[in-house]
């Protein structure tokens, strides 16, 4: 080899620079991804914090089931400024109607088959339900179920590289026993 060949060959002051381009993106990439997955948990949180205050509120009083919702998107819309969402109230007569209507299984299938079970009608309107609660808040000493389903934009661009959304979709929920 010649000395200029043989000098190149033994200079060692770029494999630093070389390792750091290699390590770099995969360590970006995974500390957005934590931070993308840490701030999907605190938003969790703070869905389901709001959630449980406007339900304890909606169960003392006859409250305005829409200032409930802006109550609860008030604390959302501090972390997540442009989230949007959907609220669904149901009442039950009490916490164990809080299950699909019990039938029946003649099968065994563990499905309900319309032609040959048998089922309790919770609801009173004939039909077999998987949700047989009744929409709203229902009366006194009903059982409420208040859920929101919030939609939002990820904090980082990272997931479109895996092929996932751009958008995050998470759902809050309480039950609460109505006072009398």
């Amino acid at each position: 080899m010649t000395g200029l060949m043989r000098q190149f060959v033994d200079d060692r002051r770029g494999a630093t620079l070389i390792e750091f381009a290699i390590v770099c993106p995969v360590m970006l990439i995974l500390m957005m991804g934590l931070g993308e997955l840490t701030y999907q948990g605190y938003i969790q949180a703070v869905l389901t914090g709001a959630i449980q205050r406007a339900g304890r509120s909606s169960t003392i009083q006859a409250a305005n089931t829409s200032q409930l919702d802006q109550a609860v998107m008030q604390q959302v819309w501090k972390v997540a400024h442009n989230a949007t969402y959907v609220s669904t109230r149901k009442s039950y007569a009490n916490f164990t109607s809080v299950a699909p209507e019990p039938f029946v299984d003649t099968a065994g299938t563990g499905v309900y088959n319309q032609a040959v079970d048998c089922f309790t009608d919770i609801n009173g309107n004939g039909v077999w339900d998987t949700d047989p609660g009744m929409s709203g808040g229902g009366g006194a000493s009903d059982v409420s179920v208040y859920t929101m389903t919030i939609t939002y934009r990820r904090l980082f661009p990272v997931a479109s590289l895996i092929g996932l959304p751009g958008t995050v979709t998470l759902t809050g929920s309480t039950m609460l026993k109505n006072q009398p």
